[in-house]
């Protein structure tokens, strides 16, 4: 198989892997996608607890995905790429509807509006002033800054999100996607700041993007005059299409160009997954874990205004670094709290039971758990994240008021 893929994850866990777990119904593979939350489960002790020492005007869940299709009349001007809608590439025709069986994206409205609605509808279970922010995903650009269709996994418009922000304002803030090789890169990023976007966020091996290339100085340059955050994928990515492309882009080492241009930078995922080139040890240097690297960055002086977020990271696949992100009291201010929707709503991806022989939840805590996610995923990264123990401690309540990092108005967490 040339790339890899996200799907790979779960036929690895495969029935086996399941079989006899407490918190894992036979045959529920599928999202049920049930309605609002029981009274019982929405005013649990565990659910009432996630909010003790919260304010909850400061709960900003910093990463958010917005998908869909395009058709319609949404007018959103999403797209995916046809490969995605092909049975000749079954991975990434499985991936797809796993996605939006996630999102509950189906249903006479279209998958767009659906997206949205149920996105709207999960929000309801949060408190007043808690926010999600909604991530743009530019295209595929080759070095010489011109888009290209084909290599593009998935097309989300800055217009469209920006739009969702400004109509539901109660709920959603809006992050851009401004790919930095654009001749008018520096331009659109103006714009959107015009436009209120909080931060640009990068997925480097699926836009064509090396982060350490001298083409990103300039834009790395307009973020630090606007004190604009920028947010990378780090690690090894499954989620979007990579085929073809470079996913050593997602080096944490990459990050030191834009923090030595005095950018504050979020690191996603804290790169918990996968291997990468350890360049330190030279031009011949082979692979240690990603997160090793970030861990590196994140002890270095110029490393100072380097921040990691925690999306995705309760997954079978990254929870083992957990316990160091517990135990480091000095990283607390510089971990933000996101869930990476729709990714909560996959359900084989995060085994309550494991998470529970780990010693990092309590086993009536999972049994809650599983019983919030059939509700609501978002809801679920929520109260799982603040549950989360090692050792007595837990994420610090700064890790969940992302607002001061992202909101100009109210200061920046340094």
């Amino acid at each position: 198989m040339k790339r890899r893929s996200f799907l790979l994850g779960l036929g690895a866990v495969g029935a086996a892997a399941w079989a006899g777990s407490r918190w894992w119904p036979d045959g529920e593979w599928r999202n049920p996608c049930l309605p609002g939350l029981p009274q019982a489960l929405a005013e649990h002790p565990l659910v009432r607890a996630a909010w003790d020492g919260l304010d909850p005007t400061q709960v900003w869940d910093m990463h958010v995905h917005v998908a869909g299709t395009g058709t319609g009349d949404s007018g959103s001007g999403m797209r995916v790429n046809p490969t995605m809608d092909s049975l000749a590439h079954p991975i990434l025709y499985t991936q797809k509807r796993v996605f939006m069986d996630a999102a509950c994206a189906s249903g006479d409205s279209g998958v767009d509006a659906a997206y949205l609605d149920r996105l709207l509808h999960l929000a309801t279970a949060f408190p007043p002033g808690v926010k999600f922010m909604l991530y743009a995903m530019e295209q595929f650009h080759d070095d010489g800054g011109h888009a290209h269709d084909v290599h593009t996994g998935i097309h989300v418009p800055n217009a469209y999100v920006r739009t969702l922000a400004q109509t539901y304002p109660q709920r959603f803030e809006w992050v851009a996607s401004i790919h930095p090789y654009r001749a008018d890169a520096i331009a659109r990023l103006e714009q959107a700041i015009r436009d209120g976007a909080r931060a640009v966020k990068w997925l480097p091996s699926a836009m064509g993007i090396h982060p350490a290339s001298a083409q990103c100085d300039a834009f790395y340059a307009a973020l630090k005059r606007h004190d604009l955050p920028l947010i990378v994928h780090t690690g090894t990515e499954l989620s979007v299409n990579s085929e073809g492309h470079s996913q050593d882009h997602n080096n944490p080492l990459h990050l030191r160009r834009p923090l030595a241009a005095g950018v504050r930078v979020v690191a996603a995922h804290c790169a918990s997954l996968g291997q990468d080139r350890d360049w330190d040890a030279g031009d011949q240097a082979g692979k240690v874990s990603s997160f090793t690297l970030f861990t590196r960055l994140m002890n270095e002086p110029v490393g100072v205004k380097l921040y990691g977020d925690l999306s995705a990271i309760p997954q079978f696949h990254r929870y083992r670094i957990l316990p160091t992100l517990l135990e480091n009291a000095g990283w607390q201010a510089r971990l933000l709290n996101a869930s990476d929707y729709p990714l909560p709503g996959i359900l084989p991806i995060y085994l309550l039971k494991e998470l529970v022989r780990a010693g990092l939840l309590k086993a009536d805590e999972a049994e809650v758990l599983h019983a919030i996610r059939r509700h609501n995923p978002l809801l679920f990264d929520f109260v799982m994240k603040r549950s989360l123990t090692w050792n007595g401690k837990q994420f610090d309540a700064r890790c969940f008021e992302t607002r001061a990092f992202f909101d100009r108005t109210t200061g920046v967490s340094t």
